[in-house]
């Protein structure tokens, strides 16, 4: 009798675990495909310029970005600092409502860092971001563009 109790006992909390581990499954599973779902805006009415440089970006679709072309209305200029070999770093001045997760960026990302800060990858890393939108040029093109000195980046509204 005591055996088919035990048995009947790890029966059950075998299938608890099975059921928890599903779950996790479940739950990052959906995490991940809210990210590649993330929506792209086509309607570059946000305009970034580097030095003097009018670049072509695609813009992501969520309130961080909505709320960078709110300080662009009056044109929001960032001076930018190289980092690590493979970014430019700048304070925004003002802190932006921010959707962190852990990425690997490519060279073109820009994203937004501890609500605050804009940075530009012309290389790659990996760490917690809120994305905002990718510049669509080479790797060599961006390495020109911003690994030689600091820069200059200027947003503003169309």
């Amino acid at each position: 009798m005591r055996k088919n109790i035990l048995l009947i006992i790890n029966i059950i909390l075998i299938s608890f675990l099975i059921g928890c581990t599903n779950n996790k499954i479940t739950e990052n599973k959906k995490i991940d495909e809210s990210e590649s779902e993330e929506v792209i805006k086509m309607d570059n009415n946000l305009e970034l310029k580097i030095q003097n440089t009018i670049l072509d970006v695609t813009w992501y679709s969520n309130e961080s970005v909505d709320a960078l072309k709110k300080l662009a209305k009056d044109t929001l200029t960032i001076n930018m600092n190289k980092y690590g070999g493979f970014e430019q770093v700048g304070s925004i001045g003002k802190t932006l409502p921010s959707n962190d997760i852990n990425i690997t960026t490519n060279p073109g990302d820009i994203v937004l860092y501890s609500s605050n800060q804009i940075v530009i990858f012309y290389g790659s890393n990996t760490w917690a971001y809120t994305k905002l939108g990718h510049i669509n040029l080479s790797k060599d093109e961006l390495e020109n563009l911003l690994s030689n000195s600091n820069v200059t980046i200027t947003f503003t509204l169309k």
